[in-house]
């Protein structure tokens, strides 16, 4: 990776994120490392508590005690997010860097309206906006009005003045987009943006933001636990397990050919019409105590294809054009 390069949009090297609790510190993310282009989708995976979520709230500057970065870079367009003051960070949080939650009707105010809500954004985070009180406010609603629009809500101008309750759940979770692109940033972090909702619904909330992408030339970081999301939308993939990134690269590359054995077992978890009459193999085993790590790979007590080598701590390997996976394995059989 070219941390120099132009093209470079986000660069995190060697990020740890723990969280200090009574029973000790838990590492939520240990020593992940990944770089995102310019108008490029990376798709990040894994099970609940692999540390999807929590390597993005601090890339975003939103974790709080008791959880701390605890070491690592995070570069933005070259600037270490890291050496920012809180105004700083807040200027560039929402106006160069968005990011949805996984839950829409929990994440917006119930007490505000969709335009309140929005126009909160723009207040903060758009310089260009008029000074005059009469101005300023017409600005706002039209590009509230004009964001609306984007996500495909119908009488958008109407739909300002409702609360979260009267939409409905892929309505909310539009109006969550519109909100992150009310400031037209140069990153979408969407984390589960299709959690609860059915799978018509979800296709529609997936094919928006990669329309979006496209006419906005965004760089989106599409956060899930589902494959299938991944090899339809998104350029580059990086899976994670228990804190760690144990694969990343193209999309089709990893799907097609995948090194580590954690997503041999997700690509072989997924049900396929193909199958019809056939057991579905789920991964065996339960995730490693974050609290007491074992001083080995972390997949070993789930992994087929363990072996004595594999009893000490792994680091990730280059096993080709853009792609690295943390297998002893792969080093063996390379060298």
């Amino acid at each position: 990776m070219n941390a120099h390069s132009d093209d470079i949009l986000l660069e995190v090297n060697d990020l740890r994120t723990v969280f200090d609790t009574r029973i000790g510190s838990i590492p939520a993310v240990d020593g992940v490392g990944l770089h995102l282009r310019r108008g490029e989708c990376l798709g990040v995976v894994g099970e609940s508590g692999s540390g999807k979520s929590v390597t993005f709230s601090s890339v975003m500057g939103l974790v709080r005690p008791p959880g701390r970065i605890d070491a690592g870079r995070i570069l933005f367009e070259g600037r270490d997010l890291r050496a920012l003051s809180p105004n700083q960070m807040r200027a560039v949080r929402g106006r160069e860097i968005a990011m949805t939650m996984q839950d829409a009707l929990t994440a917006l105010n119930p007490a505000l309206t969709i335009g309140e809500q929005m126009a909160e954004v723009l207040h903060a985070h758009d310089p260009d906006l008029p000074r005059s009180g009469r101005a300023r406010a017409r600005a706002v609603r039209d590009r509230c009005t004009e964001m609306l629009g984007l996500v495909g809500i119908p009488s958008p101008t109407e739909r300002l003045r409702q609360y979260p309750h009267e939409f409905s759940g892929g309505m909310r979770q539009r109006i969550m987009i519109a909100i992150a692109l009310a400031s037209k940033p140069k990153l979408l972090i969407a984390d589960e943006p299709t959690t609860a909702l059915d799978v018509t619904i979800q296709a529609q909330v997936l094919e928006l933001i990669s329309d979006i992408r496209a006419r906005l030339g965004m760089s989106v970081v599409l956060i899930t636990h589902d494959l299938g999301v991944v090899a339809e939308h998104c350029d580059r993939v990086m899976v994670m397990y228990a804190g760690q990134a144990v694969e990343e690269g193209p999309t089709r590359d990893v799907i097609m050919d995948p090194k580590h054995p954690y997503t041999k077992g997700l690509l072989g978890s997924i049900p396929r019409l193909s199958m019809r009459g056939q057991p579905i193999h789920p991964i065996e085993g339960q995730v490693p105590d974050l609290v007491n790590l074992p001083p080995q790979c972390r997949f070993y007590s789930r992994c087929k294809e363990r072996g004595p080598e594999c009893l000490k701590p792994i680091p990730i390997f280059d096993v080709g054009p853009g792609r690295r996976a943390r297998c002893i394995r792969i080093q063996e059989d390379r060298g």
